[in-house]
Formats: C-alpha cells, sequence, structure tokens
C-alpha cells in the first residue's frame, strides 16, 4: 500500500501571471525578429545555388579556387586578375606553419627522393630530371628555413566573378581562366561547393573550401593584392588620385612622344578645372603657360598670379599684327620665317575673306565661296610684294624691319591688276570697315610673363575664328624665336574646327609643337564635331595624352571606338561624377579623381554657388594668391 503527498490546489494568480508572462515573452521575441538589422539592408534579395554557378538576385556569379602554381612565380603575377575590367571578388588566405614541423617533413621529403633515385640508378633508369629538381628545391628552403631567412605558410586562393547574364558568365570565365592559365596558374570551378565558396570569398573569415598551397615567405610575396594600373614618375605633377589603389598620379607629360593633350567632356564635367588646376602647378615649375579663353573662365586664376590678360575686342586698345615675323635664332629657321608667316597668311586670309570651306557642324555643312586659282595666285604676289615694299625679303638680315599691316595689303590689291582690286574689297572691312583695327595695325603687345590669358569673348562670332587663328600664330612665332618648355591651352577648340583652314594650322601646331619643347592642350564638348573632322581625330591622334571625363550619351559610342574602351569602361564614361575620368597617356590609362586644395579651387573653379559665396563674401577666401610671377620670372613684365 503506498502512501502519497497530496498537492496543493493551483493558484489561479499564479497561473494568469506565468500565462502573461509567456504571452508577453513570444510578443517581445516577435518584435525582435521584426526589427530591421543592418544585415537586412546589405543582403540580396534572393540566392539560388547551383552545380556550377549560383545567381544572386538578378546577377550570376562563380566562385573559382586557385590549385595549381608553376615551379617560379613573379612578382606582380596577381595583377592581371585585379586590373582585369571585370567584377571580381578576390579572397586570400594565409595560414603560418611552425619551421620546426616544415623541416622535419623536408627531410623525409629529401630522404625519399634520394632513395628514389639511387633506385633508379641501380636499375640502370634514365635519371629522372624532375625528381633532381625536387631535391634541389627541398634542399634549398631548408638551408633557408634552417637560419630563418624564409618561413612557411599554407595559401589558399579564391576568387568569385559576376556577369548580368549566364552568356556573359562563361566568356568572363573563359578569359580570366585563359588569363591565369598563360601563367601557369591553373583555376577550376568549385563544382557543387558555390555556396562554400561564396562564404570563402565574402570578407567574414571562413575558408570553407580549404584548398591550399604550400609556399615560402618569397613566393607569397609575389601576390601581393594591392598591384592595381599605377601611372606615376619622380618628376611631373600631381593631376590626381588613382581611384583604383589610391596611389597619385604624378605626370610629366613632356616625357611621352610629344607634350599633346586633348580633353574631352560634356558640359561642367571640370574639363576647364581639371587644365586650370595642371596650367597652375606647371607654372610653379616654371613651364610657361599660353590660353585662348573664350569663356572669360581664366581671369581669376590669372590676376592671382599676376599674369598677363589680353582683352581682345574691337573696343580694345590690344593690336596684334599677323604679317609680325618671328625673330628666329637657328639660321635654318631664319630661312624659312618669311616663307612659313607667307603660307600662315594665305590661310588666315582665306578665312577672312570668306574663302575658308566650313566642316560638318550640326549635321550640314556650309560652303562658302572659295578663292578661285587666279586670286590665289594674286593674292600670293600681292603678299610678295606687301613684304617688299617694307623692304623684307627672303634675306634674314632684312627680317628686323617694321612688317607691314593689311592695310598695306589692301592697298597694294586695289592698285595692282587682275583680281586684286575684287580681292581688296573683300578684305576691306578688316582695313577701314566694321573690324578695322584690332588686326590691321602693328602689335602694341610685348608680352614677358610666365602665364599670358587671351580673351576673345567679346569678339563677334565672325571674327573670334580670325582672331584665334591670329592668336596661334602669333604665339607659335613667339615659341620659335624663344625656345622654352611651354604650354597652350586652346578652349573650345570646336570653334577652330569648324574651317578647313584653322583645322589645318591647328593641326600643324600640334604636329611640330614637340620640336619646340610646346605642348598643346585641346578642350572641347563637342565630341562628336570635334572627331567628325578628319583634322579633329589627325590632333587626337597626335596627342599622347588624354582626358576623358563624363560623357554624353551621342558622344561615348565615337570616344569608345578611337580610345577602344571596354565595355565596363564606356559604362562608366556615362555616370562618372564631376571630376572624375579616364586619364590616358601613352600606352597606359588610369581612372583618375582630380583632386585641388580649398587653395587652388579658390583661384580655379567656376561653380556659380562657389563663385557666388566668395562674392559675398561667405567662402573663405583662398590664401596664397600671391605674385607668383616676380618668385618664378623676377624681372618679368605685364603691360598691359
Amino acid at each position: 500500500m503506498a502512501f502519497g503527498k497530496k498537492q496543493p490546489p493551483l493558484d489561479p494568480v499564479a497561473l494568469a501571471q506565468a500565462q502573461q508572462a509567456r504571452e508577453q515573452s513570444e510578443v517581445n521575441e516577435a518584435f525582435r525578429k521584426g526589427i530591421t538589422a543592418l544585415r537586412d539592408f546589405i543582403a540580396p534579395s534572393s540566392i539560388e545555388f547551383s552545380g556550377t554557378y549560383f545567381q544572386i538576385g538578378t546577377r550570376y556569379a562563380r566562385t573559382y579556387y586557385v590549385y595549381g602554381y608553376p615551379r617560379q612565380i613573379y612578382t606582380g603575377w596577381l595583377s592581371g586578375l585585379v586590373n582585369l575590367d571585370e567584377i571580381i571578388d578576390i579572397s586570400i588566405y594565409v595560414y603560418p606553419v611552425e619551421s620546426q614541423v616544415v623541416l622535419e617533413n623536408l627531410r623525409k621529403k629529401v630522404t625519399q627522393l634520394e632513395a628514389g633515385l639511387q633506385i633508379d640508378a641501380e636499375k640502370g633508369r634514365v635519371r629522372d630530371p624532375a625528381k633532381q629538381a625536387q631535391i634541389l628545391d627541398a634542399e634549398e628552403m631548408r638551408d633557408k628555413l634552417q637560419v630563418g631567412e624564409e618561413r612557411f605558410f599554407r595559401f589558399g586562393l579564391y576568387f568569385t566573378i559576376y556577369a548580368n547574364s549566364h552568356e556573359e558568365l562563361e566568356f568572363v570565365s573563359h578569359k580570366v581562366e585563359s588569363m591565369l592559365g598563360q601563367q601557369l596558374v591553373y583555376s577550376k570551378a568549385a563544382t557543387s561547393q558555390q555556396e562554400q565558396g561564396l562564404n570563402s570569398v565574402v570578407p567574414q573569415m571562413v575558408d570553407q573550401l580549404q584548398i591550399r598551397r604550400n609556399m615560402s615567405t618569397g613566393a607569397i610575396s609575389t601576390s601581393f593584392p594591392f598591384t592595381s594600373a599605377d601611372l606615376s614618375q619622380d618628376t611631373g605633377i600631381l593631376y590626381g588620385i588613382n581611384m583604383h589603389n589610391s596611389g597619385l598620379v604624378i605626370f610629366d607629360r613632356f616625357s611621352l612622344e610629344n607634350g599633346n593633350s586633348v580633353v574631352f567632356a560634356k558640359s561642367g564635367a571640370g574639363k576647364s578645372f581639371a587644365v586650370k588646376l595642371e596650367a597652375l602647378r606647371s607654372l610653379m615649375f616654371g613651364t610657361e603657360i599660353f590660353i585662348i579663353d573664350p569663356e572669360n573662365e581664366y581671369e581669376r586664376m590669372c590676376d592671382a598670379v599676376a599674369g598677363a590678360y589680353v582683352r581682345l575686342s574691337l573696343n580694345s586698345n590690344t593690336r596684334i599684327n599677323p604679317f609680325d615675323l618671328p625673330q628666329v635664332v637657328d639660321v635654318e629657321e631664319s630661312d624659312n620665317a618669311l616663307r612659313s608667316n607667307l603660307i600662315t597668311l594665305h590661310g588666315l586670309l582665306r578665312l577672312m575673306m570668306g574663302g575658308a570651306q566650313a566642316q560638318l557642324i550640326g549635321g550640314s555643312s556650309t560652303l562658302m565661296p572659295a578663292l578661285s586659282p587666279a586670286e590665289e595666285s594674286d593674292l600670293d604676289a600681292a603678299l610678295i610684294d606687301t613684304y617688299a615694299k617694307a623692304g623684307i625679303t627672303q634675306d634674314p638680315l632684312t627680317h628686323s624691319s617694321p612688317p607691314p599691316t593689311i592695310v598695306d595689303l589692301y592697298d597694294t590689291l586695289l592698285h595692282m591688276g587682275g583680281s586684286g582690286p575684287q580681292l581688296a574689297q573683300r578684305l576691306r572691312k578688316y582695313t577701314s570697315g566694321t573690324f578695322a583695327g584690332i588686326f590691321s595695325q602693328q602689335s602694341n603687345i610685348n608680352i614677358n610673363n610666365p602665364l599670358v590669358v587671351f580673351n576673345v569673348r567679346d569678339l563677334e562670332d565672325e571674327l573670334r575664328p580670325v582672331a584665334m587663328y591670329i592668336v596661334l600664330n602669333y604665339i607659335w612665332n613667339k615659341t620659335k624665336s624663344d625656345q622654352r618648355k611651354r604650354i597652350l591651352i586652346v578652349d573650345e577648340a570646336w570653334q577652330l574646327m569648324k574651317y578647313e583652314d584653322s583645322a589645318n594650322f591647328l593641326f600643324s601646331l600640334a604636329k611640330r609643337a614637340r620640336k619646340y619643347n610646346l605642348g598643346i592642350t585641346t578642350i572641347t564638348q563637342d565630341v562628336e564635331d570635334f572627331m567628325g573632322s578628319r583634322m579633329g581625330r589627325a590632333i587626337v591622334a597626335n596627342a599622347s595624352m588624354q582626358l576623358l571625363l563624363k560623357q554624353s550619351a551621342s558622344a561615348i559610342d565615337v570616344l569608345s571606338d578611337v580610345f577602344k574602351l571596354t565595355e565596363e569602361e564606356k559604362k562608366r564614361l556615362g555616370q562618372f561624377p564631376v571630376g572624375q575620368g579616364l586619364f590616358f597617356a601613352g600606352q597606359n590609362h588610369v581612372h583618375v579623381q582630380i583632386v585641388a586644395s580649398p587653395t587652388e579651387t579658390g583661384l580655379i573653379t567656376t561653380n556659380p554657388q562657389q563663385v557666388q559665396a566668395m562674392q559675398q563674401g561667405t567662402m573663405t577666401q583662398p590664401q596664397g594668391t600671391i605674385d607668383l610671377q616676380n618668385q618664378l620670372y623676377p624681372g618679368s613684365t605685364n603691360n598691359l
């Protein structure tokens, strides 16, 4: 017979409290599950794993592991994979191994190999070079480990490639495998282990594939991952930051085949900012700068460094005589000085008389009345006769005489036979008509300044190409007479490319500039018009340095064809933020971010908000706007 203790009745209040506690716990748990964490924001919408690839959201991906390496690997062998213009995640695992354990294993391995060689020799077999190489490598490693010169590691390399479609994934996979295979580095897709492969590549320090290779310190150092496209020299100026590896893009444009440069960008992408920054920094290294400014963008920078600012307009007192001859020191050049200037004047006068043929602009071409062969011949005779009346002939000793002007040419044409009077009438507006004065009198500028800006904004549209042509000729004559390191910046160059003669002249300068230590920077936002011109493409071909900032959609295909851009670069070219672009120098190019100090930004910015803030005093005025001219060129003058 069993006796048990009777249980007391349950307290209804305690039961109610317990039930309430359970319900509260369930509510709290549900609440915690409903809270959005950071991982919820970064997690993809879905992941679906297959045998040899997986789909993450709408993109396809595949994880690889590297299983085979050559006997010797060299520094930078991984740079091809790092710099590949595809989306790739790379993960490297390095496990240190105790040297004593490795020494014991190597001793056993050497014993086995030597025993094998001895057995082969006893049986009369042919010598095995592979075994001998293994013995040499093992002995060399033993020596280095013994003295602490090397250490031993286990090395694992995995990477995941991404694509927008399965076909693209196969294409990229083949490209990556081929590139590594050329270096005898063999990779393989993690078949049936794509999930483990993804976990091994994402940055969570979990090696679930565990496919490793023994490597010494020297071998593993060649796998340093931060080896990306670099464009930097010991000399030159800072152009910006390499967005691939955060390195500095320091470069000397004159170290290339020529010092010419082209800058393409849509309006507001930062092309003028980049060029002004280059000019400002080049000035600090003693390079003289000439600028043709069509929009009054360079005045503040010019004033800050005490440069010469030349305003060209019908109301200004500035005069430039296109008949000026350069004072050339070179004997060979001095013999050809007059002839070269006559050829230049032919192109200028055709432009002034309306005898130039406009290039394709806006989908249509404008035909202007060209000069006939008879008119060309009469014009040539009149030019020679005009110089002769001023006492200037082919003899270099006569070139120091005061040159004639367009007024003298007008008088010569008016009083000669043939088509001379008709040509004189077409030239009349530049001598006594609407455009008289600015280019029909003796030059009154004699600039000795490291920075000279020619402003052509206030010129009429019809006169602007003529003015740019004459200014280019003036700069060219000065370059030939006094050869120093100089940069000529031609902003809005498409205005010159509209006309055949001015386009030919600019191309001629680009071809011959290197001989006179001159680098020409051509800037334009009308890429299609510029590249649609035969001379425009030739100018780009003669430029060793190019800067491509953000482009309009219509210009991307044109530039892609010219510069052989990859699909990824084409996509980026239309999405770059302001100040970012592709920087080409010779055969190399990098993704660059143009950076400037606050002082430089204050001098060169054209951002309306920043300029207005400076004018209102709400933005800190740049410090250091000092007279750089007196520091770089003591005794230089600015008479304008």
